[in-house]
């Protein structure tokens, strides 16, 4: 696995360097192997730091929040959340140099004291969703492409006025919208129609995390008393309440994606012991857990094929897990330096995170993982199989005594003759009958 990372400073400039990680499992962890430290063998190399360019001014504003757009032919965007002044900004995506664009290519002006906290991007990317530190949730509209993308303010009655909220999340399918208050409301929409599903202003003490599962059936939510509950999205109904040992506190939350492993995994804390605990969602039982971040997690993302799981630290570290394996994959020691990771997201094509804190800004770093098969790779492969199939194909034909036989042993008798069946006589009198046939 190679050491050297990639990574582009959007906000800021500091020195990186790469740390020997090792982590442990006990009796009770899942059955997986260990990991062992490795030292670095190689020096890093880092990509050029370039700072974040306002429309009007460079580097004008504090991120405070980010998010991928997906978009067709991968070209992605990006939408970043920025205070004094206040704005929501839309970068195009590189990822050949693995950057964002120097200036913004549409902007959305918030106004004064309306400061962006978090973006939901709708997985059509034509709609996000921001709540802003007024209390108020305002909903946007993307037009065009390239470089004629436009950036417009749609009204929304219901998102108005509900108050600051700590989670956003749209559904895998795009068919449902959540909201997770301070307050601890929980509100839940049918997309787009905004009908309401359920409105529960007593679900939790205060919002957590929430995430919903791949095939939008299910929502995790957890709360900042340590509780978690799962819900049926088309009723929203509760399903159930994680169980948890008295020492325990769920923090973070997050549904497998690969479709193969029905499972939710959960950043936990059990006394001063940070601990990564999977879920069965089949039965909503523990299947066991294991020590990844080794420290406090702020946030937890996984990426859309469901391979590989991030967790932020509260002082600006970054692992990534393999999840078939629950094995580091990647470190990123200090990248937001003494500052709680806010935003952590996958790309949605490429092995990159994007990264967000109030000190550092917005980072776009490229995972040392192992590389994805690529289309063209896997269509090459499939041809060589078909034509060795063609070639083994045509040697047996070759040697074999008859199209449906494989080659005579030295021991077999050969094919008889016709003549010596039906006779030499009949065999002709047939043959000779056959010319006059009329058809």
């Amino acid at each position: 696995m190679p050491e050297s990372a990639y990574i582009l400073y959007i906000h800021g400039e500091r020195e990186s360097r790469n740390f020997q990680f090792q982590l442990t499992s006990n009796k009770q962890n899942l059955d997986l192997p260990k990991i062992a430290s490795k030292t670095p063998t190689t020096k890093p190399q880092f990509a050029s730091s370039k700072k974040m360019e306002g429309m009007d001014a460079p580097g004008q504003g504090t991120v405070t929040c980010a998010a991928w757009i997906r978009r067709p032919e991968n070209a992605h965007l990006v939408a970043v959340g920025k205070s004094k002044p206040s704005s929501i900004e839309i970068f195009s995506w590189n990822p050949i140099t693995t950057s964002l664009s120097a200036s913004p290519k549409a902007k959305y002006e918030l106004g004064e004291g309306v400061d962006p906290v978090i973006i939901a991007v709708h997985p059509g990317g034509d709609e996000l969703v921001c709540s802003t530190s007024t209390g108020d949730c305002k909903l946007f509209e993307l037009y065009g492409r390239e470089d004629k993308i436009k950036l417009t303010s749609k009204e929304q009655l219901l998102l108005q006025g509900i108050g600051p909220q700590k989670c956003l999340a749209f559904s895998v399918d795009g068919t449902r919208f959540a909201t997770g208050g301070v307050d601890g409301c929980l509100r839940l929409f049918e997309w787009p129609k905004m009908l309401a599903i359920l409105e529960e202003p007593r679900a939790h003490k205060s919002f957590q995390d929430m995430d919903f599962s791949l095939d939008s059936e299910f929502l995790a939510t957890t709360s900042a008393d340590g509780s978690a509950i799962i819900w049926n999205t088309s009723d929203g109904t509760p399903v159930t309440t994680l169980t948890r040992i008295s020492d325990e506190k769920i923090e973070l939350c997050r549904f497998s994606k690969d479709g193969t492993k029905p499972f939710l995994f959960c950043s936990v804390q059990r006394g001063n012991k940070p601990l990564t605990v999977v879920y069965d969602i089949s039965t909503w039982k523990k299947v066991g857990h294991k020590r990844l971040l080794r420290k406090p997690a702020a946030i937890m993302s996984i990426s859309l094929d469901g391979k590989y799981l991030a967790l932020g630290s509260k002082d600006g570290d970054i692992c990534v897990v393999e999840v078939k394996k629950m094995e580091v994959y990647h470190w990123s020691k200090r990248q937001h330096l003494g500052s709680e990771i806010s935003s952590l997201e996958f790309c949605p094509s490429e092995r990159v995170v994007l990264t967000t804190s109030n000190e550092w800004g917005v980072m776009a770093t490229k995972l040392t993982v192992p590389a994805d098969w690529k289309d063209w790779q896997i269509y090459m492969l499939l041809l060589g199989l078909f034509l060795a199939s063609l070639v083994a194909f045509y040697i047996i034909f070759e040697n074999s005594d008859s199209f449906w036989n494989f080659p005579i042993a030295q021991d077999q008798a050969a094919r008889p003759n016709i003549e010596t069946v039906v006779g030499n006589e009949q065999f002709g009198k047939n043959m000779l009958d056959l010319d006059y046939v009329e058809f």
